[in-house]
């Protein structure tokens, strides 16, 4: 989710001081995650030293503009840009805790380029990682209240619920697992807690912490669930049309871990038994993915999968139509659009 450097500069331009609140987001994870224990620091730092694209406090941060009291840059004991900063912390904790996790479940080696917790030091370590930053995130919630409490409460059964839900989908036997199958619904009902539903709450952070009205808030974490969804679709994408790792990701390496996104499911609901539902139902070599991300490519998965996206964003866009002709809007609109021109 890297945000192009065109769409920072226009926030800038519109006055929306969001590196302000960025900034002081960076500096207060690594206060955050500070302890008694040198070998807790480490790990606890490992990841947000890896750096990141802080995609979720850049939405709390946007967000926070929408409501009648917006931050005020450079004025640290300015309460809505402590607030806003809190919150980014929080959003960037859980979602840096969900990594260390991910991590172990997929057996991932490596993670932004460096070796990940769990190969570092070893799978123990990583998962108490993860819960560490969890309580990190939920003692710093406190501070803001119980409605900000529990809505993260509320967020990470959602995290855990679509993590779970994905996992019955595996295709490797697991024992006791009930297993799914892996159909469109169950597998948006998957990224939508896994994914869309921390940021949909860095957004609603973000409209609550600055004022917002009731009605407002649902807007924005509705803008927020859309831009979620679209953005898991373009990299469901760019997954299978990307021919190439500039992009940032290695292409089939969805269908590698056996994870059946968008494009696959619409392929494969087009031909149930064709080839390749044969390729996928087998082991998977390096010639075996080529060829599927050949199939993939040949027909008309990646346009109809374009076209779920479009949906999302389209739906995003039209949640902020309350709020009126304002530059913070105008940031919100390309925001949402950039997902689309990501896979253009």
């Amino acid at each position: 989710m890297t945000i192009p450097a065109p769409v920072l500069d226009e926030l800038e331009a519109h006055g929306l001081p969001v590196a302000d609140v960025l900034d002081g987001v960076e500096q207060r994870l690594h206060e955050q995650v500070t302890s008694n224990h040198a070998f807790v620091d480490e790990v606890a730092r490992y990841l947000i030293s890896a750096g990141g694209k802080r995609f979720r406090p850049l939405m709390v941060a946007l967000t926070g503009h929408l409501g009648p009291n917006p931050p005020v840059a450079g004025v640290a004991e300015d309460a809505t840009r402590r607030a806003l900063v809190d919150a980014g912390v929080i959003v960037e904790l859980v979602h840096l805790a969900t990594l260390y996790h991910d991590d172990v479940i997929d057996e991932a080696p490596a993670r932004r380029g460096t070796p990940s917790a769990n190969s570092r030091w070893d799978n123990t370590v990583a998962i108490l990682t993860g819960d560490y930053l969890f309580a990190r995130a939920s003692d710093l919630s406190a501070d803001l209240g119980v409605d900000v409490t529990r809505i993260m409460a509320r967020t990470l059964a959602r995290l855990c619920e679509g993590q779970i839900r994905e996992v019955q989908t595996s295709l490797g036997a697991l024992p006791d697992v009930p297993q799914i199958e892996p159909t469109l619904a169950h597998y948006l009902e998957v990224i939508s807690g896994k994914t869309a539903s921390l940021i949909e709450t860095s957004c609603r952070y973000g409209a609550l912490l600055s004022g917002s009205s009731a009605d407002e808030v649902e807007a924005a974490a509705r803008y927020g669930w859309n831009v979620g969804m679209a953005f898991q679709l373009s990299d469901d994408i760019l997954d299978v049309a990307s021919e190439h790792e500039a992009s940032g990701k290695t292409p089939g390496t969805d269908l590698r871990e056996g994870v059946r996104t968008l494009p696959v499911l619409y392929a494969l609901a087009d031909d149930p038994d064709g080839e390749l539902a044969s390729l996928l139902d087998g082991e998977l070599g390096d010639a075996e993915v080529a060829r599927a991300l050949e199939l993939l490519r040949s027909g008309d998965a990646l346009a109809r999968s374009r076209a779920s996206a479009a949906g999302y964003v389209n739906d995003a866009v039209g949640e902020l139509a309350g709020f009126g002709e304002r530059p913070v809007v105008t940031a919100l609109t390309r925001l949402a659009e950039y997902s689309l021109d990501r896979v253009g």
